[in-house]
């Protein structure tokens, strides 16, 4: 208990994977957190796990409690978000999803095939986007076979135009989609989604508007975590999905912006 208690009075550490931190995010990090790129030591301690929690991060949790340190998501909490559960508290600001593919209708073509955690977006033509039902199964077979994505349940979601900015590699539509970091209910940062496309989109006060909203119901469930929304081609917005905030990229968010506003949050 008392391990609890101090976890919450101090300010958090940041255990980082170094091969997959840049040298610039460490150093901004650095500045607003104590950061540390192995959790031996860290003792009494609330824990961001910076790319470091998964895939173990059930083993994490365990090593971290041991030393009366707690990750700023807990297993519950993250496997919320992992396992897609969050769809069903989300489901009519989402595109459909269906986690059967016995259970996918023809008529609901065209669709975006995907891991519940991760796809495979910029192989677009060939291992995302699937314009029959047939080739849905398709994708999904292919997925299973990735060594990238098979250890991950498929599953097959009704495909949404959003209002469209270019195109990558592979036919990968750029569109009007943004990435928020959100601390409970508390925005720490915001940003245009596709670093890649020279045309930048906009968000409007409705947006944001729409993403606090999908933040008090998200909250309830977890701590740290984006909420990426889309444009529709007819000016609305989607959820696009929800990551935990310890994996995310940044996209064209502001580093310093969002550790920054982490450490005053966590301050409070």
């Amino acid at each position: 208990m008392r391990g609890a208690i101090e976890a919450l009075i101090k300010m958090p550490t940041i255990l980082y994977r170094k091969s997959l931190t840049e040298d610039s995010e460490l150093e901004i990090m650095s500045r607003h957190f104590p950061v540390t790129d192995s959790m031996v030591g860290i003792k009494n301690d609330l824990v961001i796990g910076r790319y470091s929690a998964v895939p173990f991060y059930s083993e994490v949790c365990k090593g971290l409690e041991l030393q009366g340190s707690y990750l700023i998501n807990s297993l519950r909490q993250h496997t919320y978000i992992a396992n897609f559960d969050y769809y069903y508290d989300i489901e009519k600001y989402t595109p459909k999803t269906w986690f059967r593919l016995q259970d996918v209708p023809e008529h609901e073509a065209p669709f975006f095939v995907k891991g519940k955690t991760t796809s495979k977006k910029h192989s677009w033509n060939t291992m995302a986007y699937a314009e029959t039902r047939a080739d849905a199964i398709r994708v999904a077979t292919d997925l299973k076979n990735d060594y990238y994505i098979g250890a991950q349940d498929i599953i097959v979601r009704k495909y949404e135009p959003l209002i469209k900015l270019g195109e990558g590699i592979n036919g990968l539509p750029w569109t009007n989609e943004w990435r928020f970091f959100f601390y409970k209910r508390e925005l720490l940062t915001y940003g245009f989604y596709w670093s890649e496309c020279e045309i930048k989109g906009t968000m409007t006060d409705a947006g944001i508007a729409f993403a606090h909203m999908i933040a008090d119901i998200i909250s309830e469930h977890t701590n740290f975590y984006t909420i990426d929304i889309g444009q529709k081609v007819d000016g609305s917005f989607i959820i696009i999905e929800i990551n935990d905030a310890q994996m995310a990229g940044f996209s064209e968010c502001s580093i310093e912006e969002l550790y920054s506003n982490l450490a005053k949050t966590l301050k409070c």
